[in-house]
């Protein structure tokens, strides 16, 4: 067994905060509800969160992730008759209207339109049902245990259900994705209508875009069985907080507090950045005595503002034995929060290491008599 070198090195990277609200906790008039730190998945307010509820329109994430993994923005797409009339929400497409995906997907997250949404299932999986399948497939992969989906578009259906919490995972997945993250935040956009007779002027419901400062999206939602339902999310500081809430009647009101408790109380602490922590290991039978190794990924936490010191633990072995080559494990770099562990990451080999080649035997006889 590797004997490890344990040390821990005291970190200044922040100073204390005071709280700027004495508030303990947040009111919502939300059904259920959550507030999650998007980098993270840390929790940092709920209610009900793990209730499976209807979701409306909030559905639309997971189409728009489909569709995003499937075609590219600039995939042609003729719309199927089928298509057309759907009830709720609409832009009216025509039967056999042809179109980008990309103005397809702006229509689905700004003007939340259910043609558009049905538009996009059939032309990426043949039908709403197999695009159903596909949209199953991708909560089983994001560990989305309480999600199910009937429909690309979010009208009722008897198990057509998520969580708060679930709605949440898959939004932090889904701002990762550049193109979705740019469309949802956009709060005006014109697309052609049926080719060149005019354009389509969308408007996004979510007026957390306007209402909140850092707002970044994400998607409104509503029926009857469902009620009021929002995913909202904000940046401020590095800070990227997500708030979701199922059947709230007050729903505006509901996210600027949700929000507003978030950036009031917590913080994001850069920890290490990427490849900047660097620790120097001796190295035994290669062509160089030390290595210097590095953290792969940036570590980074949120804490609350009045958090305590920082601390961090090297683990490592003595001597690391060649070869070695750039990228491997060999060691674990550890951040704590006084005693609760806050961000970890493997420490990475920053080079190849080749083992040293021995002389042979005579070649070390021709050398000792040469000198």
């Amino acid at each position: 067994m590797k004997r490890l070198l344990v040390c821990f090195l005291a970190l200044a990277l922040l100073l204390s905060f005071v709280l700027p609200c004495s508030a303990e906790s947040v009111s919502v008039s939300a059904k259920s509800a959550i507030l999650m730190d998007a980098s993270t998945g840390q929790v940092l307010y709920q209610k009900n969160a793990f209730v499976r509820l209807p979701m409306a329109s909030t559905t639309k994430i997971m189409t728009a992730i489909v569709a995003l993994e499937t075609c590219s923005l600039e995939t042609e797409i003729e719309v199927a008759p089928k298509a057309t009339g759907i009830e709720g929400s609409s832009i009216y497409l025509y039967p056999n209207e042809r179109i980008t995906m990309e103005s397809l997907l702006y229509a689905l997250l700004l003007e939340s339109a259910n043609d558009a949404a049905t538009a996009i299932a059939i032309a990426v999986a043949g039908s709403v049902e197999a695009f159903a399948a596909e949209m199953n497939k991708k909560a089983a992969e994001l560990g989305l245990c309480n999600t199910h989906f009937e429909n690309p578009h979010g009208l009722d259906g008897k198990e057509h259900h998520t969580t708060a919490y679930d709605l949440a995972k898959l939004t932090a997945y889904a701002l990762s994705n550049s193109a979705f993250a740019k469309i949802c935040s956009t709060y005006k956009k014109s697309i052609p209508l049926n080719g060149n007779e005019g354009m389509r002027m969308l408007v996004n419901h979510n007026k957390m875009l306007h209402l909140y400062k850092g707002a970044i999206g994400v998607k409104t939602g509503f029926t009857k069985k469902s009620g009021r339902c929002l995913v909202s999310a904000a940046e401020r500081e590095g800070l990227r907080l997500i708030a979701v809430t199922l059947n709230a009647p007050n729903d505006w009101q509901d996210h600027t507090d949700l929000l507003d408790f978030g950036f009031s109380r917590y913080t994001r602490v850069v920890c290490a950045e990427k490849q900047k922590y660097e620790v120097a290991l001796p190295v035994v039978g290669g062509t160089v005595q030390t290595l210097t190794a590095v953290n792969a990924e940036e570590l980074a936490a949120t804490l609350g503002k009045e958090h305590g010191e920082i601390t961090c633990l090297v683990e490592a072995p003595h001597f690391l034995y060649a070869p070695i080559r750039k990228g491997d494990a060999v060691g674990r770099l550890t951040f704590f929060c006084g005693k609760k562990e806050i961000a970890s990451c493997d420490l990475m080999a920053s080079a190849d290491v080749p083992r040293a080649l021995r002389d042979g035997f005579f070649a070390r006889v021709f050398s000792f008599f040469k000198k």
